[in-house]
């Protein structure tokens, strides 16, 4: 019997403690694995747009950014036409990125062709789009996660409520605020961020 409690016990603390693995780096140093999981920057991510082709957030460096999770059959898909009047306006000053999600109510269930047909053909849409991601829940894309979770971004837990939703990134890639579907994209607060 004493056997078996002790075999529990050493199986209960193997389970509890935490083993620090080195992970060797190519500069021929190691850290620890729990680092691997270390805030990621906002200029560390790279993602596919509408087209197919990679696009490098490193590229954004030094540039506002204005980032929308966008729909095709939304209450809200009017909005194209003012984040376009937005980036005729501002396209000096801010960047403005598009990311087609069908999260709410199947309202973006096209394909990449089919989004991009739909925004250049009914709002003249310019600005950069995304290919097709998901912006909330299990599958939640990378980037929404960094978006929306405290522990990378600094402060923020909101994520997208339905389509729309708005994160203002600064010049230095720090988000700097979350605006709800409602808020225009002309809204007076934006324009301030955007001339600040």
């Amino acid at each position: 019997m004493k056997a078996i409690l002790t075999i529990f016990t050493l199986i209960a603390l193997a389970c509890t403690s935490s083993v620090q693995k080195q992970i060797p780096v190519e500069s021929g140093q190691a850290f620890d694995i729990d680092q691997t999981n270390m805030e990621k920057s906002f200029y560390d991510f790279k993602m596919k747009d509408i087209d197919g082709n990679e696009v490098d957030f490193n590229q954004y460096k030094g540039k506002k950014i204005l980032l929308v999770n966008v729909a095709s059959k939304c209450g809200y898909t009017p909005q194209y036409e003012q984040l376009q009047e937005l980036n005729e306006t501002y396209g000096d000053k801010v960047v403005i990125l598009g990311f087609p999600a069908n999260n709410f109510g199947g309202q973006e269930s096209g394909t990449n062709e089919e989004i991009k047909q739909f925004c250049t053909s009914n709002f003249g849409v310019t600005f950069q789009m995304f290919d097709k991601i998901s912006v909330k829940g299990i599958d939640k894309h990378p980037l929404y996660r960094w978006l929306s979770d405290k522990s990378q971004n600094g402060w923020n837990d909101k994520e997208p409520s339905w389509n729309f939703c708005k994160y203002f990134i600064n010049e230095k890639g720090e988000l700097k605020q979350f605006f709800s579907s409602s808020v225009n994209p002309l809204d007076e607060e934006i324009i301030k961020l955007i001339e600040a």
